[in-house]
């Protein structure tokens, strides 16, 4: 059992939903951002999103974009994301991390590479936004035939013809993007989310995490009543952003975390 099919499987013996969250690798830089990703786990995010920094990230919003940015100022690199991996999983064999980004940067390293160290260091799934899968060739067959989970983005406009074409080969869960648009947009109606939840079961029995949107504990418990997880990015790296000092941001993404971590472990005893 993987480590993503382990932390849902316990989670929903536990009758709670995960709160998985998103930071971009190397912002506000390479310490910094390690200091983060170490402290996320005791804040009490159960999975983690791991961005990889990358030119031109087209999916992702303002806070994103300028994270990304940051962190490709400070040096971040793809051998340095995947170095921070193998300095995490120093102290830590059991949070799940997911590496999210875009697939030039991986092409450029070379797949294979990429693969081999990414299983090395201890990375447990992919999401890549921009493969669809009709590229499985490329990236999503060599990942999972190494025991990395490679996860699918489902959307409101992702039609019952599509989806089981996109979540033929998914694997870890299924990261379902509220509303259309970029990371950051508006946030859906738990009655929206409730439908798409409803439908995107029909399709599939992997853990279904909800993302897109969600930036506060009563958002992250409304959807935590709803859905196997709920992923929580733009807002977190919000806070790296409104910082004046780097001990502050470590501060604010973490007290933020146990914020949202309370609000989705509290959900379903409300």
């Amino acid at each position: 059992m993987s480590r993503l099919e382990q932390r849902f499987a316990e989670l929903k013996a536990e009758g709670r939903s995960a709160l998985v969250t998103f930071i971009t690798a190397g912002d506000p830089g390479y310490d910094a951002s390690l200091e983060i990703l170490k402290g996320l786990p005791a804040a009490g995010a159960d999975v983690i999103e791991l961005g990889m920094p990358f030119t031109d990230p087209m999916a992702d919003g303002v806070a994103i974009q300028l994270a990304t940015l940051r962190a490709l100022e400070a040096g971040q690199t793809l051998a340095k994301t995947l170095q921070m991996v193998r300095e995490f999983r120093v102290d830590n064999q059991t949070t799940p991390i997911v590496l999210m980004g875009y697939y030039n940067p991986i092409h450029r390293f070379g797949v294979e590479a990429f693969v081999a160290q990414a299983k090395e260091v201890g990375v447990d799934g992919l999401i890549i936004v921009d493969l669809p899968p009709e590229h499985d060739a490329e990236l999503a067959t060599p990942a999972q035939a190494s025991g990395i989970d490679f996860i699918r983005l489902t959307t409101p406009t992702t039609d019952d013809v599509r989806l089981p074409r996109v979540l033929e080969r998914s694997s870890g869960f299924v990261y379902y993007v509220s509303v259309a648009g970029v990371t950051g947009a508006g946030s859906a109606t738990t009655e929206q989310v409730s439908s798409a939840i409803e439908r995107l079961r029909r399709h599939t029995d992997l853990p279904i995490s909800v993302g897109f949107g969600i930036r506060t504990p009563e958002q992250a418990a409304a959807i935590a009543k709803l859905a196997d997880g709920v992923v929580v990015g733009s807002a977190l790296v919000d806070k790296i952003a409104q910082a004046k000092t780097t001990e502050q941001a470590v501060a604010d993404v973490l007290e933020l975390c146990s914020a949202l971590a309370q609000g989705v472990r509290g959900a379903r005893k409300a």
